[in-house]
């Protein structure tokens, strides 16, 4: 969604924003252990942490298996590597139906370094398309929206030694991650600059890899304590849900600072 304010001027609004009415709050970007190699809290904490914060829910994002993925996957076959992908997300939504959180399945997809979050696929789907593997990045994308998903390319701008350089693609999503609050301001203000160019929907995310470790983390970057994430005034009860939320301008972007601050 587009707010129609600069980048500078989003972070105070939307501060302002959740001090409003009754909002309904969603992680829509997370990584968990161990599916995920570079995450370093379990599917439970993860959970655990956005319900002490006052979430209505989540969604689990790790990376897929064209991604980092943990080491321990990367050589089973297709069928297996994806029993393995999802059990961090089943994890999830049993620890949710305990305390009372809703889990959603999401899906991060790589390529060189460039991300996308998908939205809307469900692990039927990627088991009747092992295909997806051996396929062109616009190509798999294309498949996948033609399927329902909502695209959203992440953090667009995002640098790191194993990324050669940036790579965009207006074309074969809906959204920009405009706010990803694991990124440092410019890299987000030219995410922000990429989706009004374009014309393309906006959504926040924080990318948390820690759980309940995440504000200190940000800290030790050097960035806002704070997590992004999207809210609705009204409950999301699945992915459908969302998709048609965000398509239609109905959720806000939000920061949730770090409640010890």
């Amino acid at each position: 969604m587009s707010t129609g304010k600069a980048p500078a001027q989003i972070l105070s609004f939307e501060r302002d924003t959740m001090n409003a009415a009754k909002q309904y709050k969603y992680e829509t970007h997370c990584h968990t252990a161990p599916v995920s190699a570079c995450a370093k809290a379990s599917a439970e904490e993860t959970v655990r942490f956005y319900k002490a914060l006052g979430y209505d829910g989540i969604f689990i994002s790790n990376h897929f298996l064209d991604g980092n993925i943990s080491r321990e996957a990367r050589k089973l076959p297709y069928a297996e590597q994806l029993a393995y992908y999802f059990r961090d997300c089943e994890a999830a939504l049993a620890e949710g139906r305990r305390i009372g959180l809703k889990v959603f399945q999401a899906v991060e997809l790589s390529f060189l370094g460039t991300d996308f979050l998908i939205y809307g696929l469900d692990p039927a789907w990627y088991a009747a398309h092992p295909e997806i593997m051996r396929m062109e990045k616009t190509q798999e994308l294309a498949m996948m929206m033609d399927a329902g998903a909502l695209i959203v390319q992440a953090h667009p701008y995002r640098e790191d030694f194993y990324i050669d350089h940036i790579r965009l693609f207006p074309r074969s999503v809906h959204a920009v991650e405009t706010l990803n609050s694991c990124q440092p301001a410019a890299v987000n203000e030219m995410a922000a600059l990429y989706a009004a160019h374009y014309g393309l929907l906006e959504t926040w995310g924080s990318d948390n890899h820690w759980a309940g470790e995440v504000f200190d983390v940000l800290r030790r970057k050097g960035l806002e304590p704070a997590i992004a994430g999207m809210s609705a005034d009204e409950p999301i009860n699945s992915v459908g849900d969302y998709i048609r939320l965000v398509k239609a301008g109905r959720m806000t972007p939000f920061l949730q600072p770090d409640p010890k601050s």
